[in-house]
């Protein structure tokens, strides 16, 4: 059937049928997975956001103590992110904690604490760790 009776005939599923285009402008973004609230609408606001609340808490108290003694307070400043490394694997809803999917999270937080946390020890004068072949490419590089 071509034609007119051929038109009739699949109706107006055929002209609701267009190519999908993507907006110019995005009006909304996909929240990230577990980007959900922790808790019941209706409980007070810190109690929703607790996994960021203690993120948060603790990194303050790491800057906190960082004018008393930096490597404390650094310390503890990359335990709060690799916290959050931790909470963003284990709870299932953790707020605004979720910035983007689980695994890119987790990724990024467990990196950059344990950076935080072994550039922390490794920080002059007299460090707490010392790995060997770091201070030889130091010294290769610096040309001393």
């Amino acid at each position: 059937m071509t034609g007119a009776a051929g038109a009739g005939a699949e109706g107006p599923a055929a002209a609701r049928r267009t190519r999908r285009r993507y907006p110019t402008f995005t009006r909304d973004t996909a929240r990230p997975e577990g980007g959900r609230r922790t808790a019941p609408g209706d409980a007070p606001a810190p109690a929703r956001q607790w996994p960021l609340l203690c993120v948060l808490s603790l990194a303050f108290a790491g800057l906190a103590a960082t004018p008393v003694n930096f490597r404390i307070g650094l310390l503890v400043l990359g335990g709060a992110v690799l916290g959050g490394a931790v909470l963003r694997a284990t709870v299932r809803e953790v707020g605004m904690l979720a910035v983007r999917s689980r695994f890119t999270d987790i990724i990024t937080y467990g990196v950059m604490g344990s950076l935080i946390v072994l550039l922390t020890l490794m920080a002059q004068p007299r460090p707490w760790l010392e790995i060997p072949f770091l201070s030889e490419i130091l010294r290769f590089s610096a040309g001393t």
